[in-house]
């Protein structure tokens, strides 16, 4: 027996030694994470590497799969950094004479947000008709496993080749009544007597109601029904030119059109973890590879070239992480982000990352008189990750993942759990 303990406590100390952290520190983080943690009653994993020397210093379960929700982004922007470089792939087109037909290739920035003009108005200047095209398109407007409920509310905008105003009405109060823009839509605006607050859309048809003795006007944003034709509609209202419906094939011999930098709209992609902007660059990665709109077939050529080698091949089918069928464990959350670490410099990284009492989606939490958390959350209902950087008082950087499933807490109660957890991690290392 005392051969056997011998052995043990040698073989915790060589691992110890291994992984940087003390015998008592690994306590800590068992009893923390254990069997009489707040973490108990529901799916955890946790995982710690040091990233200089690519060791796994502690983690829990790091092998299960999770539902990642939002942190699916990492993987999206891992995809658009590597393959689009620093440009957007804005549309594809052909010109004959006063004719210019166009065919879109997924930039989302068309009079969306505050991003920059992509250009489309000085590059149609010169033609009479503009043919439009969606032929190219594979993947349906919405994605695999979305839930469908979702379809009035602003983070579930459809997917489309060349969105404008990002598929998105928006919405002012005046009075007791909405204004909406762009502007053709007021005449689809009915009365209704149901107990409604919000302007809200048929779910078939582009028609909105409201109840003017309860409307607030909170939601700014609400999705449209997208078609083809609305949208040609639409661009010629916006650009005072001809645009033509028209679906024909994308010919070998054509233009590319890059209208735009892609920095702004990745810095937004994570720090307002903007859902549609997520979509329209797994569209944009996949014409770039492809020359054709499919989600599924740029997530496959990924997995199978740049991520190959993560320990867990992962669940991954959309961009945005709205979907309950993507699976990730977090071991091959902490790989992703080492291959992020390598590949983005310092600087540019962190101000990608949303940075806890600061920036993002974390703004309101881990706060603190120097900064430690820079991550990535994700959160859905009974779901919660965060994926990211964690700086010690050491002044070293770690990389972690954190990932919760199945809880019936409330999201912020997890939050508060976790930061104590990783408050201690900071103050240990």
């Amino acid at each position: 027996m005392r051969r056997f303990l011998l052995i043990a406590l040698i073989f915790i100390y060589s691992v110890s030694a291994l992984a940087q952290l003390s015998p008592d520190q690994l306590i800590k983080l068992e009893t923390a994470l254990g069997p009489e943690s707040f973490f108990y009653n529901h799916l955890t994993g946790f995982i710690l590497q040091d990233l200089d020397q690519k060791i796994v210093l502690y983690e829990k379960n790091s092998h299960l799969n999770f539902i990642p929700a939002s942190t699916t982004k990492l993987f999206t922007l891992f995809s658009a950094i590597t393959i689009l470089n620093d440009s957007t792939q804005t549309l594809r087109y052909t010109t004959s004479g006063d004719t210019i037909r166009i065919w879109g290739a997924g930039d989302p920035t068309w009079r969306y947000k505050n991003f920059q003009d992509p250009g489309i108005q000085k590059l149609i200047e010169p033609y009479q008709v503009i043919s439009f095209s969606d032929s190219n398109v594979d993947s349906p407007a919405f994605g695999y496993g979305w839930q469908w409920d979702d379809y009035y509310f602003d983070y579930s905008a459809e997917r489309t080749s060349l969105p404008i105003y990002g598929n998105l009405l928006e919405v002012k109060k005046t009075s007791t009544t909405p204004t909406v823009y762009p502007t053709q839509f007021q005449d689809s605006i009915f009365l209704t007597n149901r107990s409604i607050r919000e302007l809200e859309r048929d779910f078939h048809h582009n028609k909105f109601f409201y109840n003017p003795a309860n409307f607030r006007g909170n939601e700014r944003f609400i999705p449209f029904l997208t078609s083809p034709e609305l949208f040609v509609k639409l661009a010629s209202e916006l650009t005072g030119k001809k645009w033509i419906y028209q679906k024909v094939e994308l010919p070998t011999e054509h233009q590319l059109y890059r209208g735009g930098m892609l920095s702004p709209i990745l810095k937004e992609l994570m720090l307002e973890s903007d859902n549609f902007l997520a979509e329209q660059l797994l569209f944009m990665v996949s014409d770039r590879l492809f020359q054709r709109l499919d989600t599924e077939r740029a997530i496959e050529f990924m997995l199978k070239t740049y991520l190959y080698d993560l320990p867990d091949r992962p669940k991954w089918v959309d961009g945005s992480g709205l979907s309950r069928h993507n699976l990730f464990t977090p071991r091959s959350m902490v790989t992703l982000f080492e291959k992020l670490y390598r590949l983005v410099p310092d600087q540019q990284l962190f101000d990608l990352l949303p940075t806890g009492g600061e920036s993002g989606t974390i703004k309101n939490n881990y706060q603190a008189a120097s900064p430690y958390i820079f991550a990535k959350t994700g959160t859905m209902s009974n779901h919660h990750s965060l994926v990211g950087l964690i700086k010690t008082k050491s002044g070293k950087m770690y990389a972690f993942a954190f990932m919760n499933s199945n809880y019936l807490n409330k999201a912020s109660e997890v939050r508060k759990e976790m930061e104590k957890v990783l408050l201690m991690v900071r103050d240990m290392l």
